[in-house]
């Protein structure tokens, strides 16, 4: 039920808390996370860091597929890709857009 702007809210939020956490504690900081199983949820910033640095990655390259659905990307090198069928492409993406405009609409 939350709104776009709520969302965004609490990610900035996450990200200042962050920062200042890093900057602020040594690498050896202790830590505990309550949901992790044991004898990991006792724990330093170090873990935490490689931890989230882990699940980033991993949900980039689920962003990444998405995007390569809608703009066609496949590789590094145009010369390296696909040709794509544009058509299809541009079918695509209306009705993501379409999804999306349905699920969340836009308050003025």
């Amino acid at each position: 039920d939350e709104t776009r702007d709520q969302i965004i809210g609490f990610y900035r939020r996450t990200w200042e808390h962050s920062d200042a956490t890093i900057i602020e504690l040594p690498l050896d900081a202790p830590g505990h996370v309550p949901w992790w199983p044991e004898p990991y949820a006792d724990t330093n910033l170090f873990a935490i860091m490689v931890h989230v640095l882990g699940e980033s990655i991993r949900h980039a390259g689920h962003a990444d597929i998405l995007r390569e659905g809608l703009d066609g990307r496949t590789g590094l090198r145009a010369e390296l890709e696909k040709q794509i069928d544009e058509e299809a492409r541009a079918a695509y993406c209306a009705k993501i857009e379409q999804a999306a405009r349905s699920a969340a609409p836009i308050k003025a």
